[in-house]
């Protein structure tokens, strides 16, 4: 048992080093999950405006609320993951991989 948790801890370790480098990971496969369905959403959204209205505003969702998004949202995501403590980090990181990878697998 003890080599168990000497090993959870010894991963969680090597993972804080790299939470931001995680975190990142995590919201980048988030959008490439979730980003067609809000892209369909928003066409459906501004289908009835004007083509450069259309063209404008479905840029700025992608170039700018993206890329802010991702500037923005991984050092919180960083963050709260930074509040676990050093036998519950890496437990949560691999079920929130393993949970990432179901949802990936579903769609």
């Amino acid at each position: 048992m003890d080599l168990l948790l000497d090993l959870i801890a010894t991963l969680s370790r090597w993972s804080r080093s790299h939470l931001y480098d995680i975190s990142l990971a995590i919201m980048a496969t988030l959008f490439v999950l979730f980003g067609p369905a809000l892209n369909a959403w928003v066409q459906k959204s501004i289908s009835g405006l004007n083509f450069f209205f259309r063209t404008l505003i479905f840029v700025l969702v992608c170039a700018v609320g993206y890329g802010l998004a991702i500037v923005f949202l991984t050092p919180l995501l960083a963050q709260g993951l930074g509040y676990f403590n050093n036998y519950t980090l890496a437990p949560v990181l691999l079920l929130l991989f393993f949970l990432i990878g179901v949802i990936a697998d579903r769609n």
